[in-house]
């Protein structure tokens, strides 16, 4: 007997109660993003569609049991969307938020010549998103990304040239800025800044599916700003800045440890949630 293809809005329904019943926030959307991907096309074109052939519903049903073990929606597209680009993800980076682009606002207001020759340095660049987007923005600069761990770089070299970049930039592996030679216009970094004892209490996808190594900020969530203040002074040019992600609670700590290092404060920018994220420094 020939399976039947099956009914979409019922799938829909089925799956945005359980996705709910798992506490997955959302549930009617992430229930459409998976059929979409399921699908092979986009949120537009399931507007098009009625029914599932057999195949994309096996496949629907196999993510779907993958999203309910709160696996992200990221890691089972293999993609996400960061600023303008569209960067591949993997268990080896943080997957980029929304929270981050802050930082890419905070350096356009502070570097307006989008001409500008700059030489970039992204400090832990995972999936290489933040270097990528300045990159975009700015069509006359080149950069490095780095990254202790060799995945993580390779897949910001991937993400380089997935986005029609790769001329412009390096991903290397290497602890912080080792053997990187500066000065730099511009250094971005976001570092691990969860305070060790509160990793236990992030979101379950977050747990469970991103590298502890890109949380985890010590006793204090302070142990990679300590370094970044070491080294930050030494590394840029004059007139150049630096823009950091901050946590939760830390704009008071971080600028403080920076001002220590001889950083000059000239901003720190909330996000959407009017918690400071982008921390703005110059020499």
């Amino acid at each position: 007997m020939t399976p039947t293809p099956a009914n979409l809005r019922h799938l829909l329904s089925d799956a945005t109660t359980r996705l709910r019943a798992a506490g997955i926030e959302a549930p009617q959307r992430e229930a459409r993003l998976l059929a979409a991907h399921a699908a092979g096309t986009d949120l537009a074109g399931l507007l098009r569609i009625d029914t599932l052939p057999p195949a994309d519903h096996a496949t629907f049903m196999q993510i779907l049991q993958r999203r309910l073990h709160h696996e992200p929606m990221a890691h089972i597209t293999g993609h996400t969307g960061f600023w303008s680009l569209d960067v591949a993800v993997s268990p080896a980076t943080l997957i980029p938020r929304a929270d981050t682009e802050t930082l890419v606002e905070a350096v356009l207001d502070h570097l307006p010549d989008r001409n500008a020759p700059l030489r970039v340095l992204d400090i832990g660049t995972g999936t290489g998103c933040l270097l990528l987007a300045v990159l975009a923005e700015y069509p006359q600069a080149t950069g490095i990304g780095t990254d202790i761990n060799p995945d993580a770089a390779r897949l910001a070299t991937r993400n380089a040239a997935r986005n029609g970049l790769a001329a412009r930039c390096d991903m290397l592996c290497c602890n912080w800025a080792d053997g990187i030679t500066g000065p730099f216009d511009l250094i971005l970094s976001n570092p691990p800044y969860i305070p060790h004892a509160d990793l236990k209490d992030l979101m379950p996808e977050v747990v469970r599916h991103e590298p502890a190594r890109a949380l985890d900020g010590g006793a204090d969530g302070l142990v990679a700003y300590r370094a970044l203040a070491a080294i930050l002074p030494g590394l840029l040019a004059p007139g150049g800045i630096a823009v950091l992600e901050l946590g939760i609670g830390q704009d008071h700590s971080v600028p403080a440890l920076m001002h220590e290092g001889g950083l000059r404060i000239l901003e720190i920018r909330p996000d959407l949630g009017k918690i400071g994220r982008a921390l703005v420094m110059k020499k």
